[in-house]
């Protein structure tokens, strides 16, 4: 993996009217790795992947691809970047033979094999009108047209939206198998928490338009644990609270607190606080820890 970022945001902050639906955000993605920028509906992650793809102006800093300005150099960077919108984009008329047509003479590095394999995989019929395949259908033929243009950068948005579990899966082995195959870096945003935790390097959490999270997933998984109290004493609520960033109050009686801090050190001292007791440490999943950050009690960092 290159430390060269291909994808950069430097505080980005797009505003609709007098809503600002993001505020000073910046991330950067190395060339060869997985982000997952994730965050609830109207957290400002659609608005984000529109001034990426060149369709939406910001109100202040620059989003860059490639090393180019997305807002100014939208057609030439599109040349070398795939995309799977959240809701599809391509005509309703367009069967997967006409779309390979079209994608043949607009794209330098056009792979038909790779389009015809990955058709034949997931029985995508090549005659039938885009409006007229399934949900599945529409995804797989989508990612199908992106991967095969070989794009040096891909950029999901939501793309298992609707899906059922074996279509996300399918849709999950794909991406694997092209980072495997080709290195190709990825900028994905997602509601799948469980799918692109078995992909991603680096996760983005946004909150309300702000980047809570920017870091590496087995650093933040590492930092996040659910301690789990013997008894009902204050004082080892007290000795959390000072040591180790609960996301929540940790004298309100809880009967866990999740913490963001959390060390060995630290729970060897929260344990020995008068009057002693136990206190457990339980790892996290990424979903559990979206839902602590971002749920209706969720605190921020």
């Amino acid at each position: 993996m290159s430390e060269r970022p291909i994808l950069e945001v430097d505080g980005l902050t797009i505003r609709y009217g007098r809503l600002t639906a993001v505020e000073d955000l910046s991330l950067a993605v190395p060339q060869g790795s997985v982000y997952a920028l994730l965050g609830r509906n109207g957290s400002g992650k659609s608005s984000t992947v529109r001034c990426l793809l060149g369709q939406q102006r910001a109100a202040a800093g620059r989003a860059r691809l490639l090393g180019l300005d997305a807002w100014e150099n939208r057609r030439r960077i599109m040349t070398t970047v795939g995309v799977v919108a959240e809701t599809p984009n391509i005509p309703p008329e367009t069967t997967a033979d006409r779309l390979e047509r079209f994608m043949a003479k607009v794209s330098a590095s056009w792979d038909r094999s790779k389009y015809d394999s990955r058709l034949e995989r997931f029985g995508v019929p090549r005659q039938t009108r885009f409006d007229r395949l399934s949900k599945g259908q529409k995804r797989q033929l989508s990612l199908t047209a992106a991967i095969s243009a070989l794009p040096e950068l891909l950029i999901l948005d939501d793309p298992t939206l609707g899906l059922d579990a074996v279509a996300r899966r399918e849709l999950f082995e794909e991406l694997v198998s092209e980072l495997a195959d080709r290195g190709t870096t990825v900028f994905i945003t997602t509601h799948d928490l469980a799918g692109v935790e078995g992909i991603a390097d680096r996760i983005g959490i946004i909150k309300d338009g702000h980047l809570l999270i920017d870091e590496e997933l087995e650093t933040m998984k590492g930092r996040f644990r659910r301690l789990v109290f013997s008894s009902d004493e204050d004082s080892l609520r007290e000795a959390v609270a000072a040591e180790m960033q609960p996301l929540r109050s940790a004298v309100a009686g809880d009967a866990d607190v999740v913490v963001g801090g959390f060390d060995e050190g630290a729970l060897s001292r929260v344990s020995q606080a008068e009057p002693p007791g136990q206190v457990t440490a339980e790892p996290m999943s990424l979903e559990e820890i979206f839902v602590a950050l971002c749920g209706e009690n969720g605190g921020g960092e």
